[in-house]
C-alpha cells in the first residue's frame, strides 16, 4: 500500500508530468489493491513461460514421448504430456464423474492387491475442470490447463501476500518468482492439483494471519475437497483457532465465534468426501485401502524414505518406485530440508505458518510414495522461502536478473523433464 501511496503521490506532484510519462496514467486505472500484485505475478508467469518452453525445445529434441502411450507420458504433441498419468485420472473423473464399487480384489503376487478406482482423487480440481469446460466451451484438456493456470497466479499472489507481510513486498515478489522455479514447479501448469491447493493454502494462511476465521475455516474446507495432504492445512488452522481461544488477550480482541467456527468447519470437506468414499463401496475405510493397495502409497513413518536415501548413498536401487535422476535430485532436496526449517524458524513465522509447514513435511517424508515426487510434494511448503526470499531481496537488480534467468531456463529441465519424462509426476 505504501508504494500504491508513493505512486499517487509522485504522479500529482508535478502537474505536467502525466503528459510526459504516459504510462503512470495507465498505472493509476489500476485499483489500488490490485497494484501491488503486478510486479510478483509479472515475474511468476515469465519465469514459468521460459521454464515450459525449455521443456517443450528438450521433448521435441528427445521425442521419447511420441513412443509412450498417451495415458502413461506420452502423447501426439509435446502438450499432450501435461495431461498424463494422474492428470488422465482428472479428465477422467470430470468427463465421466464417479463409479464407488465395492474394492475389486486383484490376483495375488502383483504389487498392487486392489484394482485402481478414480475416487481416490478428490473432486474439486475436476468439478472445476468441469464446470469451466461447460461455461467457455474448452475442452476438458483445454480447461484443466486454464484452472491450473489461473490458479497458480492466485498462488503466487498468495505466496506474495503472505511473504510480503512478514518480509517486505520486494521479498513477497522474489518468493512468487522462486516458486515459479522450485523443483517440482513443472505440475502448476499441468493437469494436476497442485496449484488449486498452494492457491487455497496460500489464501487461508493469509486470512489466519489477519484473523479473518470465517474465511480461514470456509477455505480449509474446500482445500479438504482438492487433496487428502490437506489435513496438514486443516490441522494448522485448528491450532491457531485453538490457541487463539487460549489466550485471554486474543479471546478479548477477536472474539470466540470466528475461532469456533475455523474450527469446526475446516475438517468438514475431507471428512465428508473420505465418508462418501467408504459409504458408497462399502467399507469406512476404502479410501486408504485404496491407496494402500491400489497405489501402494501409505504412512509408514518415514520407513521408505530412509531406504532411498540408504540406497542412494550407496549408488543402489533396491527399493520400490526407482527412477535413478529424479531419486537424486529429490535426496538432494531432503537434505537441505532441516537447513531451510531452521532459516525459516529463525524468521519466527507465525504458529499457522509452521503448524502447516512441518506438518506437511512429515506427511510427505513419512509416507510410502514415489520418491522422486517429492519435490512435487513439497510444492506446497511455501513458507519455507521466507528466509531466502528475504535474503535474497538485499540483492541489486542485476543479481536478481541473472539468477532468475539462470533458473528459469533450468527448470524446464530440473522442474519439468526430469519429473515428466524420467520419472512419473
Amino acid at each position: 500500500m505504501s508504494t500504491a501511496s508513493s505512486d499517487t503521490a509522485t504522479d500529482s506532484a508535478v502537474p505536467g508530468e502525466q503528459e510526459a510519462r504516459p504510462w503512470r496514467v495507465r498505472r493509476l486505472a489500476l485499483p489500488a489493491g490490485v497494484r501491488p500484485y503486478l510486479a510478483p505475478l509479472i515475474l511468476y508467469g515469465v519465469l514459468k513461460l521460459v521454464g515450459l518452453t525449455v521443456f517443450a525445445f528438450l521433448l521435441e529434441a528427445a521425442g521419447d514421448y511420441r513412443k509412450k502411450e498417451p495415458r502413461f507420458g506420452g502423447g501426439a504433441h509435446w502438450w499432450d504430456v501435461l495431461s498424463t498419468w494422474d492428470g488422465w485420472w482428472y479428465l477422467q473423473v470430470a468427463e465421466k464423474g464417479y463409479d464407488p464399487r465395492p474394492l475389486e480384489r486383484l490376483d495375488p503376487g502383483g504389487l498392487f492387491t486392489v484394482k485402481q478406482n478414480s475416487v481416490a482423487f478428490f473432486p474439486l480440481y475436476p468439478g472445476l475442470i468441469r464446470g469451466v469446460s461447460e461455461v467457455t466451451g474448452l475442452g476438458l484438456f483445454g480447461s484443466g490447463i486454464l484452472v491450473s493456470v489461473v490458479a497458480s497466479f492466485v498462488a503466487a499472489a498468495g505466496i506474495y501476500a503472505v511473504i510480503s507481510l512478514l518480509a517486505g513486498a520486494r521479498a513477497g515478489t522474489i518468493a512468487a518468482g522462486l516458486w515459479a522455479v522450485a523443483p517440482g514447479a513443472g505440475v502448476e501448469w499441468a493437469v494436476y492439483s497442485e496449484s488449486l491447493f498452494v492457491a487455497i493454502a496460500a489464501w487461508c494462511c493469509y486470512c489466519v494471519m489477519k484473523r479473518r476465521w470465517v474465511a480461514a475455516g470456509l477455505l480449509a474446507f474446500v482445500a479438504g475437497l482438492n487433496r487428502p495432504t490437506s489435513a496438514a492445512l486443516i490441522g494448522a488452522v485448528g491450532l491457531a483457532a485453538l490457541v487463539t481461544l487460549a489466550r485471554r488477550e486474543s479471546r478479548r480482541e477477536h472474539g470466540v465465534a470466528g475461532p469456533v467456527y475455523a474450527m469446526v468447519a475446516a475438517p468438514l470437506g475431507l471428512l465428508t468426501y473420505v465418508a462418501w468414499v467408504g459409504l458408497s463401496m462399502g467399507d469406512l475405510t476404502a479410501y486408504f485401502t485404496l491407496q494402500r493397495e491400489g497405489w501402494a502409497h501409505y504412512f509408514d513413518f518415514g520407513a521408505y524414505t530412509l531406504d532411498v536415501l540408504g540406497n542412494t548413498a550407496v549408488g543402489h536401487h533396491n527399493y520400490l518406485f526407482a527412477f535413478s535422476v529424479p531419486d537424486l535430485l529429490a535426496v538432494q532436496l531432503v537434505l537441505a530440508l532441516p537447513f531451510l526449517i531452521a532459516l525459516m524458524l529463525r524468521k519466527k513465522p507465525p504458529l499457522v505458518l509452521v503448524a502447516y509447514t512441518l506438518a506437511s513435511i512429515v506427511t510427505v517424508l513419512g509416507t510410502q510414495q514415489m520418491f522422486g515426487n517429492t519435490p512435487r510434494y513439497l510444492l506446497p511448503c511455501f513458507p519455507l522461502l521466507l528466509a531466502p526470499a528475504a535474503a535474497m531481496s538485499r540483492l541489486k537488480l542485476p543479481s536478481l536478473v541473472v539468477f532468475f534467468s539462470t533458473a528459469a531456463l533450468a527448470s524446464g529441465w530440473y522442474a519439468h523433464y526430469v519429473m515428466f519424462e524420467l520419472g512419473i509426476p
